[in-house]
């Protein structure tokens, strides 16, 4: 029965994610009214507290983008990148990484891209090796960031074991040397750009040649006034998330026996709830003090990708966890054993769940708390998070896509057999390594 039920998940991971946006979420609510009406299966807890948290997050970075302060980090970022151009291989992934670690999630890193490919064009350096290196540093960075979901899921389910201090202090690191192992792997990946067959018949064109060589930097609008405002807002409000994470005695504690969907047994409020609170009543002060309207907001694009993702990862993780529980005993028999002799295998079961479902917070809620039922130490669970960015192996994630679109040269690239495509080598490098030096760090420290 258990490979009836594993199978109609895989198809629901596979049908949604050819849907794109919504459809994970959807054919995972079809999927769970089965489990529950055919094979009356106990559902599990919706991840209400994941959901929030990207709603709150994403909201108050679109409230960022509506204030003009998204663009003005990217005026920033740009002066970086066009800086040292002949570097665009080793800037490009540290600027997304820091971007993405800033503001919790990869999607802000779409402004960044097409100036990554055209720095890296311009130069003459394959745009393939600064893109697709950059594409994996921002979803690294997820799992380096104070404010992302995966992060305070994380932190919910080692709760009492692992601080966000304690997290950060290993993913950060760990992270970066993956980062630094994928860039050195991309380096001189594939043919120079002055020498590859598709670059060379795109030059023939005159208006193409022209275009590659053209300055993009047109005239651009002022900043809205308070551009450089909400950016200090968003600054202090990090800030806060981090310094409350360190000190928690900062927080009224409770009592015992006064848990609720805020508060944990102990009485104690939730890193999830402090991340939620911070979060929103920073995009109220940006909102009063930067002139930013409700509307504006509703029609950013961050605020757009964000809803996708709420209802992406209410679906989906709703129908795994709701497996998970059901099976526990099963998959616990079956991979008790090896992760007990080699913990470090369990990041393969990470990598593998997350390559399906398209999502870091997504992953760490369905299968990390099957780790803690193993008995894996909350030091090794830490090392291991990095292994939850495994959704680049199929390219539909849309920073792939974006840039792939954004390489007018054609050297990023989907493969023939989709698999081998421009972002699965500096992929399994970065994380590979990173792995690896997160279980060195939390043995170090």
């Amino acid at each position: 029965m258990i490979w009836i039920q594993f199978l109609m998940l895989l198809a629901a991971i596979v049908i949604g994610a050819r849907m794109k946006g919504i459809g994970l979420g959807v054919m995972g609510m079809v999927v769970l009214t089965v489990y529950i009406l055919l094979f009356r299966m106990r559902p599990a807890d919706p991840p209400i507290d994941v959901m929030l948290i990207i709603l709150a997050v994403v909201t108050t970075a679109a409230t960022l983008q509506a204030a003009g302060g998204m663009e003005y980090l990217v005026r920033l970022a740009e002066k970086v990148l066009r800086s040292k151009p002949s570097l665009i291989v080793l800037l490009g992934p540290l600027v997304t990484y820091v971007f993405t670690v800033f503001a919790g999630t990869a999607h802000i890193t779409y402004s960044l891209l097409p100036i990554i490919a055209e720095v890296a064009t311009k130069k003459r350096i394959r745009p393939e090796r600064a893109l697709s290196v950059s594409v994996i540093a921002s979803h690294l960075g997820i799992t380096a960031s104070p404010i992302s979901a995966a992060t305070a899921a994380l932190i919910s389910i080692l709760h009492g074991t692992i601080t966000l201090p304690g997290l950060l202090k290993i993913c950060i690191p760990a992270t970066l040397i993956g980062i630094l192992a994928g860039v050195a792997v991309c380096w001189k990946k594939g043919k120079e750009l002055n020498e590859d067959p598709v670059f060379l018949e795109k030059m023939k064109d005159p208006a193409f040649a022209a275009s590659i060589d053209t300055d993009t930097r047109a005239a651009r609008a002022p900043l809205p006034r308070g551009a450089k405002t909400s950016v200090v807002i968003f600054t202090v409000a990090v800030i806060l998330i981090v310094l409350i994470g360190s000190f928690p005695q900062l927080l009224p504690a409770f009592g015992e026996g006064s848990s609720n969907l805020s508060v944990d047994a102990k009485g104690h409020i939730k890193m999830a709830s402090v991340i939620e609170l911070v979060m929103l009543a920073a995009a109220a002060i940006i909102m009063l003090l930067c002139k930013t309207t409700p509307a504006q907001v509703a029609s950013a694009s961050l605020f757009n990708a964000g809803a996708q993702a709420v209802v992406s990862i209410f679906g989906v993780v709703w129908m795994s966890a709701t497996f998970m529980q059901t099976n526990t005993g099963v998959i616990e028999h079956a991979l008790g054993e090896m992760v007990r002799m080699a913990p470090w295998t369990f990041s393969i079961a990470l990598f593998i769940l997350s390559a399906l479902l398209f999502s870091q917070a997504a992953t760490t809620k369905a299968l990390m708390p099957l780790g803690v039922t193993l008995g894996i130490l909350p030091a090794h669970m830490v090392a291991m998070f990095p292994a939850v960015n495994g959704d680049f192996v199929l390219p539909g994630y849309p920073t792939l896509l974006a840039a792939i679109n954004f390489d007018r040269t054609g050297s990023t690239y989907i493969g023939k057999y989709l698999v081998n495509h421009s972002f699965m080598v500096p992929g399994l490098v970065s994380i590979g390594v990173a792995v690896a030096a997160g279980f060195f760090l939390a043995g170090v420290l």
